[in-house]
């Protein structure tokens, strides 16, 4: 038998989630109620016992909101992300960590390894939210968008932080 030159599985797969949520499940079954607002594309690093905000994610220093590739996010139409209109279009998100505030940064430059070439100059908006703390530790880093007043926040959960980022359309 032939030795196989598949890659193994990465230790932070990747993952993504969509606004409406289930979206893609809900066109296969003619069950649209909204039209498709945002996608979000991130690898989901675990916790196993480490030290996360302040050491892994060291605060203060842009992070990419996850592991492998920067954090992608894909607009499907026009959204207002605290008050700026953000063209409909594909960015990468990026957050500047804090204790109490996180800095949420989408920036134009896409197909990102890492925050290591990470240019200021490409952001198109930066955004403090609030940190939440959680009783419960998240093990895997988790999105997800979650219907709101005028549109959806996208929260971001790990270990015993929670932040949202509220999105209108």
């Amino acid at each position: 038998a032939q030795k196989s030159n598949l890659p193994a599985v990465d230790k932070s797969p990747m993952d993504m989630a969509y606004y409406p949520h289930h979206y893609p499940s809900l066109k296969l079954q003619n069950k649209v109620t909204e039209p498709l607002a945002a996608r979000i594309i991130y690898s989901r690093p675990q916790i196993k016992g480490r030290e996360i905000f302040g050491t892994l994610v060291k605060y203060g220093e842009v992070w990419r909101l996850g592991a492998n590739e920067a954090t992608e996010i894909q607009f499907f139409r026009n959204v207002i992300i605290n008050g700026k209109m953000i063209h409909k279009g594909r960015y990468t998100l990026y957050a500047l960590v804090n204790q109490d505030n996180w800095t949420m940064i989408l920036n134009r430059e896409t197909d990102i390894w890492g925050a290591f070439k990470y240019d200021a100059a490409k952001d198109v908006i930066r955004v403090s939210v609030p940190v939440q703390h959680t009783d419960e530790p998240v093990e895997y880093l988790s999105m997800l968008f979650e219907k709101a007043a005028g549109g959806c926040n996208l929260v971001i959960a790990w270990d015993k932080v929670q932040v949202a980022m509220p999105i209108t359309f």
